[in-house]
């Protein structure tokens, strides 16, 4: 009876070190994750803080909520929206999901 097994009875050694070929799947996983979910969010994230901090009055825009309007006052946190003819509602100025092209409000 043996007690010790055929592989390093032969001389092999256990294996040591770092062993790159183990960690490659790994890696291609998370570089296709960077680069499929990641890297667009950012861009999106981008965009999106670009568009909020050039909205000024006069600008037609849609909130998350739906509500459709035109600014009329801005400040640094809050955008004061005309919805109806004299109706206005204050509004954080990243609820506004959308910039609406120039007319847009006429033609609903």
């Amino acid at each position: 009876m043996s007690f010790i097994t055929p592989a390093f009875a032969a001389g092999g050694a256990a294996p040591s070190g770092f062993d790159l070929m183990g960690f490659l799947p790994m890696i291609v996983i998370f570089v296709l994750f960077w680069f499929l979910m990641v890297r667009p969010q950012q861009k999106r994230m981008k965009e999106t803080q670009k568009m909020l901090s050039e909205l000024q009055k006069g600008d037609e825009v849609v909130t998350q909520g739906g509500i459709i309007g035109r600014i009329t006052k801005t400040s640094e946190q809050y955008l004061t929206l005309e919805i109806a003819d004299k109706v206005e509602i204050n509004v954080q100025r990243g609820a506004v999901s959308a910039k609406l092209e120039k007319g847009t409000l006429k033609t609903l």
